[in-house]
């Protein structure tokens, strides 16, 4: 019913910087959230950033907040990821996802009900 599709992944050099899109067939609710995560190969899924559909509240890894930055383009069904100053350590399949229901915990990926493929984003030092 909800289908997500990323793009905007690729290869870039240390200190360079992507943008990622997440296309939504159908918007959630306009509280239910829209997740960044990423997983690198042999480590957890994990929360990188997150919005909802309508309000101005975002919400990011303490880690990545400075150099990530998420937005929405409610017309366009398209949430984005602003990705700058990349580090080798960001390199990960980047995944979107939205909560099918309300959740005020926007960090936990078992709270997302659907998911993109992903996309590849590789950082070379």
């Amino acid at each position: 019913q909800v289908q997500l599709v990323e793009s905007g992944g690729g290869l870039v050099q240390a200190g360079g910087s992507l943008r990622l899109s997440c296309v939504v067939s159908a918007r959630t609710f306009s509280n239910n959230a829209m997740g960044w995560f990423r997983q690198a190969p042999g480590k957890e899924r994990e929360f990188v950033a997150a919005i909802r559909w309508s309000g101005s509240r975002t919400y990011y890894e303490d880690s990545l907040k400075g150099r990530f930055t998420i937005s929405r383009d409610n017309a366009k069904n398209t949430v984005y990821l602003q990705m700058n100053s990349l580090k080798p350590e960001d390199t990960a399949v980047y995944y979107c996802a939205a909560q099918k229901v309300y959740y005020a915990n926007t960090y936990s990926p078992s709270l997302y009900d659907y998911w993109g493929q992903g996309t590849q984003v590789t950082v070379s030092s």
